[in-house]
Formats: structure tokens, C-alpha cells, sequence
């Protein structure tokens, strides 16, 4: 996106040093980067960063706002509401197409937003190969905020352990070790000590849970949530009737809580209004749908990793809902073809990291991760036989 640097980036490019680039990045964890890599980064300017952090800056005052817990009340399923909610998310992230408004200049779009963790002990390492292997301008950086490698390794540290011993903290996930995501699992217990467990590896008692290790039984004292309930309801029988304990009164602390992954959500969109954030109403408060249903997408609240969602929407999808007060009706948005490659442009993704520490007013913006696509969709399934897509980071000019 910055003309120069992507220039000097696809002149450079060579496919020994991106096989190198590959095998340097899967070296300490052979295996378990299951996603595909893309072949760059994206470099953004500080215009348009600004741009994206204007949008997740005033989203960040509607969820800071005093009635906001009031708004989101019905966001969270009765069946998947979590006992002992914590005051703040820890982590939120939010993710923003490189769009074209009707001028056709490039500006983010809102696409969604999650109270929940993401790839954020894998960026430090992709970060880290990123460099060894390609030229990566001086002032452009991964990280916001003034981070750097080193302090967002130990805010993200900090976060997560408190002033707990690391054993009494878990990344909590259900197969942990047959998820996509499962680098990021590696590479936090790498960064801050703590281990992975599984959900079936749980013992309760009373309101108190364990996990075993060399024979020893440890106490839960603080769960680092990986587990997004939709994915649980998919699982067998067994790990789902196992899961019903999360419902339950218990001694843990929960980083980040399960009701935030609701309270940020799709749900929220309809909320906010600003330039970067596409028109978002909910289904069922809307009298007289639009004439042009082309330039809207229709999405349900309560999903992930976009299933459900309907692109080229007609009235006959609208009239198949039984449930419009868990749709949303979205204006659509025009991905830009922004990222020059060998063959054709490619779209991009940027998600922006914010933490929340305790004690803090507000959450802040520390880190990132893109995603390129060339097809109708961003996603791995969207994007199968093609090249220059696939899982990145964006370099922002400082």
C-alpha cells in the first residue's frame, strides 16, 4: 500500500528466500502452522493508520461508555452465560478491510470485532523471521503504541499471569493440539510459562479446578480462554457434556471472560456510528428493507470464522429467517484489489490488537495480524490453489 516499499518489496522477492522465510518460521514448532503464510507483508502508511485507530478508538468509548454492559445485555445466549463476569475484556480484537469508498480512495472498513484472544504470541515470532529474511524499512513496525518486541512480550505476560506462578495459569482449549491456531498456544507457553490444557483434562471439585502434571495435581487459579462455545457445541457428546462445568460457580479467574465474546461481537455493530464502520442494523428493527439489497450482506449474530453469511442477498434470504432479532443487515463494503503481486492484486485484512490491563481507564493498541485473499471471501477455505494469500502482518510507518 505504500507504492515505493511495495515496489522494492516485489522486485527483491525470490522463491528460495521465501522457502527460507517458511522454514525459518516453522522451525520451532515443526508442524503446527497448519495455515497457509503469505508471501509479504503489507506496508501502511501513518495516514491511514490513524484512519483504523479513529474507528477503534471510538468503538473503544462506546465500550467504556457507563450504559454499555445495558446494550449488550442480550448479546450474550442464555446457554453459554458464564457466571462471574470480569469488568473488562482483557483483549479485544478488530478487524478492518482496506476498502474503496466511492472516489475510489483506499479507507478501512469495520468488518467485525471479538472479545477474544487471538495470534498474539505467534506475531512476535512472525515478526521476528519476517525480518530475518526480507528488508523491512527502519520506521515501520509491527507494533503500536510505542511497543516494541520486548515490552509487548511482557504487557502480554503481565496480563495473563498477574501475580500468579505460571502453573496456576492455563491456555485453555478444547484439542488444543488439533487447532489451527495451535502455534499461538505453543509460542505463549514459550513466552510467558504457562501450560496448555485441554478441557478434558480438567478435574473439578466443589467450585475449585485442577489439572494434572508429573503427577502432581495443580490448581486453577486463572484461565486464559481459548474455548469459543460455538466450536464446543460442534464437539462429541462426551467433551460437551464436560464443558457444562465452565457454566458453573467457580474459583477461577477468567482471561479474558466468555460473556465479552458476545458483549463485542456482531451484535455490537449495530451501536456505533462512524465513518469506518459500514451501516449495521439488526434485522428485526428494520420496518422497510433496502431497494438495493445487492449492496448488503446479511450475517447472524451468533457465529464465527464467517459461517451463515449470505453475500449475494436476495429477499428470499431475508424471508427464510425465523430469528431477525439474531441477524444483522450490513452494507456492504468494496474490498480493494490494494496488494500488487506477481499475477493478480490481492485483498487485505488487518486485525488490530488492543490489551486491557487491570487498573487502566482504557484498553490500548499494541499489535497486529493480516490476511490476504483473492477470493470472494477472506479465509483459508476461499483461497485454496493460490498464491500471495494466506496469513501476514502489517508494517505500520511510525
Amino acid at each position: 500500500m505504500v507504492p515505493a516499499i511495495r515496489k522494492h518489496f516485489n522486485e527483491t522477492f525470490t522463491a528460495e528466500k521465501y522457502r527460507a522465510f517458511l522454514e525459518d518460521l516453522n522451525s520451532r514448532y515443526p508442524g503446527a502452522i497448519e495455515f497457509r503464510v503469505a508471501e509479504t507483508p503489507v506496508f501502511v502508511d501513518k495516514g491511514f493508520k490513524e484512519k483504523i485507530l479513529s474507528a477503534c478508538e471510538s468503538i473503544v468509548d462506546l465500550i467504556t461508555q457507563f450504559n454499555f454492559n445495558t446494550l449488550s445485555s442480550h448479546a450474550i445466549p442464555e446457554n453459554v452465560r458464564v457466571p462471574n463476569e470480569s469488568a473488562h475484556p482483557q483483549f479485544i480484537a478488530f478487524d478492518f478491510g482496506v476498502c474503496e469508498n466511492e472516489n475510489g480512495e483506499l479507507e478501512p472498513q469495520l468488518i467485525e470485532m471479538q472479545g477474544f484472544p487471538t495470534l498474539f504470541a505467534y506475531q512476535i515470532w512472525h515478526d521476528e523471521v519476517t525480518r530475518r529474511h526480507f528488508e523491512i524499512p527502519e520506521h515501520y513496525s509491527t507494533y503500536l503504541n510505542g511497543l516494541n518486541a520486548a515490552s509487548y512480550q511482557q504487557l502480554l505476560k503481565e496480563i495473563l499471569l498477574g501475580e500468579l506462578d505460571p502453573e496456576n495459569v492455563i491456555l485453555l482449549e478444547v484439542l488444543p493440539h488439533q487447532q489451527k491456531t495451535r502455534i499461538d498456544f505453543y509460542f505463549t507457553t514459550a513466552y510467558t510459562g504457562i501450560p496448555v490444557v485441554c478441557l478434558t483434562e480438567l478435574i473439578q471439585e466443589g467450585r475449585e479446578l485442577f489439572y494434572k502434571k508429573d503427577n502432581r495435581k495443580i490448581k486453577v487459579k486463572r484461565i486464559y480462554n481459548r474455548i469459543i462455545f460455538d466450536d464446543l457445541q460442534q464437539q462429541s457428546a462426551e467433551i460437551q457434556e464436560k464443558g457444562k462445568l465452565l457454566l458453573e460457580e467457580l474459583d477461577v479467574e477468567w482471561i479474558p471472560h466468555p460473556n465479552w465474546f458476545y458483549r463485542i461481537s456482531k451484535y455490537t455493530l449495530p451501536f456505533i456510528s462512524h465513518p469506518y464502520v459500514p451501516e449495521t442494523r439488526f434485522l428485526n428493527e428494520i420496518e422497510t428493507l433496502p431497494a438495493d439489497l445487492e449492496n448488503y450482506v446479511l450475517k447472524p449474530v451468533f457465529s464465527f470464522a464467517g459461517q451463515g453469511v449470505v453475500i449475494d442477498l436476495t429477499k428470499a434470504d431475508i424471508e427464510k429467517v425465523t430469528d431477525p432479532q439474531n441477524w444483522i443487515l450490513q452494507r456492504k463494503v468494496k474490498y480493494a484489489d490494494v496488494i500488487q503481486t506477481p499475477d493478480i492484486p490481492a485483498k487485505v485484512e488487518i486485525r488490530i490488537f488492543y490489551f486491557w490491563k487491570d487498573g487502566e481507564a482504557r484498553p490500548i493498541p499494541t499489535n497486529n495480524l493480516a490476511r490476504l485473499s483473492k477470493g470472494k471471501m477472506i479465509g483459508v477455505r476461499y483461497n485454496q490453489d493460490k498464491q500471495w494469500v494466506g496469513g501476514s502482518l502489517v508494517y505500520f510507518e511510525r
